[in-house]
């Protein structure tokens, strides 16, 4: 329930900070597949957030359904890798190339979801939101290798994020 509220708070009029300069141009990649982009993905890096608060071992799992929309699945523990398992799923929808409109089950709005690059074999991906107020770094694997991680943070610098202020996540 924690999650919900606190995603709420991400999306909506809630003060929370910006981690980007609204005055630079965001863009989202042209070359998203959503079928590429099925699968487990760990979370390398993030801007804090409410409602990933003392979360570790955090994955995004996500599947193309029949209607052309991405079921997502939200997993972390809670302080440390052996701890609590908490989950939320939801769905993703497409409105255009890396752009996706993401809502959880129990918050009544969605929220954009901005897949601001992907590396050549999908192993890499750097997503962000307009307002600046989230973004992350993923991976297929757990650990990511120094060329892919300096390329995802200057995706991130790109974009206008403050990349000092990005927070590994333990995995």
């Amino acid at each position: 329930m924690r999650w919900l509220v606190l995603f709420a708070l991400l999306a909506g009029c809630a003060v929370a900070p910006t981690y980007r300069d609204e005055n630079v141009p965001i863009a989202s990649t042209t070359r998203f597949d959503a079928d590429l982009y099925a699968g487990l993905w760990y979370e390398i890096a993030r801007f804090p957030v409410p409602f990933q608060k003392g979360c570790v071992g955090v994955t995004a799992e996500y599947k193309v359904q029949p209607d052309g929309t991405l079921s997502v699945k939200n997993t972390c523990r809670q302080d440390t890798l052996d701890g609590q398992v908490r989950s939320i799923q939801g769905q993703a929808q497409v409105v255009s190339p890396g752009r996706l409109d993401v809502s959880f089950n129990g918050i009544p709005f969605s929220a954009p979801y901005w897949v601001l690059w992907v590396d050549a074999d999908y192993r890499t991906a750097v997503v962000g939101t307009p307002n600046g107020r989230a973004g992350w770094i993923l991976n297929r694997d757990p650990e990511i290798s120094p060329d892919r991680l300096r390329a995802a943070l200057e995706v991130l610098d790109f974009n206008g994020y403050d990349v000092s202020k990005l927070v590994r996540t333990p995995q």
